[in-house]
């Protein structure tokens, strides 16, 4: 796929060969931030827009045409997938998913299905198509998923939560039960992240947003065994996987051997978690998203702080430790890709 591309930087630093200057991309780059995301947002509602192909090629594209970051991200959501298996799922505005049957019983996971992902996620492997004919080799695509445990979260807790009280319960009290449904989890992202690759993406990412809740134990019974599963079941052609985590989970020299980047957030020093895996894997992050709702000159002066810190270091790509926020000035994300292109230059 490198032949094909006009900018293979974002690629080349997930394998940690030579770039000219560090790559920067940014979680939920394509959205509320951005004034054209805007419109198109105000003329329908947030799950038609993730299931109409063209309106989804067109957000993704969006970031990459008018601020120039150096991949692009598929718009689309982590809890297609618990949809796809049978979960009604709901978005309200302002207060995030919901699922109005939460997962509390076997028989509730009993009834889960592994989807036919081409028929049932059919709208999702469509987007990839049309975003890559938009991009035409501008810039490497970015399919993603959420972590099989993550997404278990959502699906018994019935949306976000700070206490977990559900889910915890379920793996204290029926671990059995919860490794069932994390079973199902996985063999339907399986099909799914294989079918993104078939569809073209370049590299995917899975986003383990909840496994910092758990303790290392559970972490490594509950969450990574699953990640190792699903990581090792993937069809990779090339293609690179990035493991997004908050916290440090259960300890990154375990982490590095599920994927060829980790995507940390700012609490983790980037310097030490490359010292940490002996350099084995790049790095992805990690600037504090609340950053950039100062002023351009502090971004810029973040940005360079980070750059430092991974100066002469093969496999950085330069992103946020977690999504972008709404209300982000967009001159200061200009200001942040500016800085990294020029402080992230390589002499």
């Amino acid at each position: 796929m490198l032949q094909h591309l006009k900018n293979d930087l974002f690629l080349r630093a997930c394998r940690r060969q030579t770039v000219s200057r560090t790559p920067i991309w940014i979680m939920r780059q394509a959205g509320r931030y951005l004034p054209a995301y805007q419109a198109v947002r105000s003329k329908v509602d947030f799950q038609t827009l993730y299931k109409t192909p063209t309106l989804a090629a067109e957000v993704t594209m969006q970031p990459v045409e008018i601020l120039g970051f150096d991949a692009a991200i598929l718009f689309s959501d982590i809890l297609v997938i618990p949809e796809a298996m049978g979960l009604k799922l709901e978005f309200t505005e302002g207060k995030g998913p919901r699922f109005p049957q939460p997962l509390r019983s076997a028989e509730d996971v009993a009834r889960l299905h592994v989807p036919k992902i081409e028929n049932e996620l059919g709208y999702v492997l469509e987007a990839i198509h049309l975003t890559n004919r938009r991009l035409d080799g501008a810039v490497p695509l970015i399919g993603f998923c959420g972590s099989p445990w993550t997404l278990a979260t959502y699906m018994v807790e019935g949306g976000g939560s700070k206490e977990f009280v559900h889910i915890k319960s379920l793996m204290f009290q029926q671990p059995q039960l919860l490794h069932l449904l994390l079973e199902k989890v996985t063999a339907a992202l399986v099909d799914y992240l294989n079918a993104q690759i078939r569809a073209g993406v370049h590299a995917v990412q899975i986003f383990d947003s909840w496994g910092y809740v758990l303790s290392p134990d559970d972490y490594e019974e509950f969450s990574l065994r699953y990640m190792h599963r699903l990581i090792a079941s993937v069809k990779r052609e090339g293609v690179p996987i990035i493991y997004f985590l908050r916290g440090h989970g259960c300890g990154l020299e375990k982490l590095a051997a599920s994927a060829e980047v980790l995507s940390l957030d700012w609490t983790i020093d980037l310097a030490l978690a490359r010292q940490q895996t002996n350099g084995r894997v790049a790095v992805q992050g990690n600037l504090d998203p609340t950053a950039l709702l100062a002023t351009p000159e502090i971004v810029r002066q973040q940005a360079k702080k980070i750059l430092n810190k991974m100066a002469g270091a093969s496999g950085h790509i330069f992103n946020l430790g977690h999504g972008i926020l709404p209300n982000t000035p967009v001159e200061n994300v200009q200001a942040l890709i500016a800085a990294v292109k020029e402080y992230g230059s390589v002499d």
